[in-house]
């Protein structure tokens, strides 16, 4: 099995491209199946058959994982097998008769515009930490790009001059994404300023640091804006991809169509995006209900 599964993690990273955060839970879900297997006296995958599927399964329901972790759990598990019955290394994929529980289908929680204007007066810009923090706030909502690609960004990939940033997303791809003239106006405060008072000496060229001008890290951000929130009166939990969210939602409402918006998630798949026209859907059904008098 320790063969399989290596010749499998080489196929994610070389062919499937895959990030180093995906490899890693396919590597923890398939792990929890050959604990499983073992408990079962197996030793190889191509002994697995259907009825050990459906024992690991109630095992799963028995220690009561969620749904969606289920679903993911199995996901794994299949990818593994076709993999390794297009390389003639297994007879038959048990999986492939199994199905995946249902996804409960949660809706991506966002700001509307009033909640969120409180949140861009709460960064002091005569600092240059706050205005690190405001420039964080404004290219998150603005762009709507991950934390990981904001992290990321270095100064060569943004081009104040045509407006765009060069967002380098999950598998290594590339995109362009515009950026606007509130998120410029704060970039270039943040650059003439902020950004070399926090410097301290280092010599890198990430665009976000932290106060000893080290390159910033996503838990930082989360902190960085838990602290942003807590100064305003809402009450709500923000993450940046709450932000990402927001970015999705209010441009949906505002007549965008789904495909540009996709793009500039860079979702890989339109199914992704989809879960957006379902949160305006829902705040169309709630402006309904709050305001006419028939409702």
């Amino acid at each position: 099995m320790n063969e399989d599964l290596h010749l499998f993690i080489e196929y994610l990273q070389i062919e499937k491209n895959c990030s180093q955060h995906t490899i890693i839970n396919y590597q923890n879900d398939i792990n929890d199946f050959v604990i499983f297997l073992k408990q079962q006296g197996l030793d190889q995958f191509a002994a697995v058959s259907y009825v050990h599927v459906r024992h690991y399964l109630t095992v799963l329901h028995e220690k009561k994982y969620a749904r969606r972790s289920v679903a993911r759990k199995v996901s794994s598990i299949r990818s593994l097998y076709r993999f390794l019955l297009r390389e003639d290394r297994v007879r038959e994929n048990p999986f492939s008769m199994a199905s995946l529980p249902k996804r409960t289908q949660r809706l991506p929680k966002f700001f509307y515009q009033k909640e969120l204007e409180e949140l861009f007066t709460v960064s002091d810009l005569s600092k240059p930490l706050g205005q690190r923090n405001h420039t964080l706030l404004e290219l998150l909502y603005g762009t709507g790009i991950r934390v990981s690609e904001c992290c990321g960004l270095t100064m060569k990939d943004i081009d104040l001059g045509i407006e765009t940033i060069l967002v380098k997303g999950k598998g290594r791809k590339e995109r362009y994404v515009p950026i606007g003239s509130f998120a410029i106006e704060a970039l270039e405060r943040y650059f003439a300023n902020g950004r070399p008072t926090l410097m301290k000496g280092q010599q890198h060229d990430k665009v976000f640091v932290n106060y000893r001008g080290e390159p910033i890290t996503t838990h930082g951000v989360r902190t960085v804006l838990q602290k942003m929130i807590k100064k305003t009166s809402l009450t709500m939990h923000l993450t940046p991809h709450m932000l990402r969210h927001t970015f999705a939602t209010h441009l949906l409402n505002e007549g965008a169509d789904l495909r540009s918006v996709q793009e500039l998630l860079g979702h890989s798949d339109l199914s992704a995006t989809q879960v957006y026209t379902h949160v305006t859907k829902d705040r169309l059904q709630h402006l309904y209900k709050t305001y006419h008098p028939r409702a």
